[in-house]
């Protein structure tokens, strides 16, 4: 079953006034790569939502983004006075007026304003209840993200499926133009050589180890019987639970290589035109497998 790399998931968890959410993004990606963007006083949770991630998505990049939102209007920050740094602010501009001569009154929200006279101490929260909260919405997140991720390995699992079906009729043709080939070459020898030498006897075996060659040079049974091997696997690849980008990446390079060495076997022309359009489907999957986990 294939499933795609690209999707997003969100997931949201209530409890009491405290809301959860988590939104997911996978992208592309040749390895696993998993980025989390997490509140501060979350990173607690990171080790665990890396496992979460990992034992749901094998292959691609991963952006994770968690919030947590009170809906109670509480502050989630408790600012507390320095009142060490704000005497010693204090200290220092009395000694400025009595060194200078300055009238001037020390007013409360210049002193507030000094760096570190006023401290914001994020709130004390209960990891545990953060974590039962956490597990919640991250399973719901990446439900909603696999469900994406599935749909959108449907879709392209028709569309791989649609592109082996024609690749396969491709082949039956090139199958189909060559079995006449050794007996058409022979013939168009004989028509070559009877116009050139009119009056002049054939050797008849000579004209059969011509063929003879010709036949071995242009025999493309093993070509044909690898493709046909290589598409045959794919679609058992197709139904396999598992990551299968690269190995269906694989897969399309060898394909490539028997559909090359097909070309350069054969001269007829029509033939060659069959494997333009062969590698060009194959280039059309192998663009849609970069899609794939």
């Amino acid at each position: 079953m294939i499933k795609s790399m690209t999707a997003y998931g969100r997931g949201e968890h209530r409890d009491g006034d405290i809301l959860f959410t988590v939104e997911l993004k996978s992208l592309n990606n040749r390895y696993r790569d998993i980025v989390l963007r997490v509140p501060k006083n979350f990173q607690f949770l990171e080790e665990e939502i890396r496992a979460s991630v990992s034992s749901r998505i094998r292959r691609g990049r991963v952006e994770v983004l968690i919030q947590k939102e009170t809906t109670g209007g509480e502050c989630p920050y408790n600012p507390e006075l320095n009142l060490p740094l704000a005497g010693s602010y204090f200290k220092i501009f009395n000694q400025l007026k009595e060194k200078f001569g300055l009238e001037q009154e020390i007013r409360i929200e210049t002193l507030c304003q000094m760096r570190d006279v006023i401290l914001f101490k994020p709130e004390e929260i209960d990891q545990e209840k953060i974590r039962l909260g956490f597990r919640e919405v991250m399973g719901a997140a990446l439900d909603s993200l696999d469900m994406m991720r599935s749909r959108e390995g449907d879709a392209i699992e028709a569309d791989l499926t649609k592109r082996l079906n024609l690749l396969e009729q491709y082949v039956n043709e090139i199958e189909e133009q060559t079995s006449g080939l050794v007996e058409e070459y022979m013939t168009r020898l004989k028509d070559n050589i009877n116009r050139m030498l009119k009056d002049v006897a054939i050797d008849e075996s000579r004209i059969v180890q011509e063929a003879a060659l010709f036949a071995e040079k242009s025999d493309i049974t093993e070509e044909i019987v690898r493709i046909r091997s290589h598409l045959n696997q794919f679609r058992r690849y197709l139904s396999l639970d598992d990551s299968l980008g690269r190995r269906l990446d694989f897969l399309i390079q060898e394909i490539n290589r028997e559909v090359n060495t097909l070309g350069s076997k054969t001269s007829d022309s029509s033939i060659s035109i069959i494997v333009v359009e062969m590698k060009a489907e194959l280039e059309k999957l192998r663009e849609q497998i970069q899609n794939v986990e």
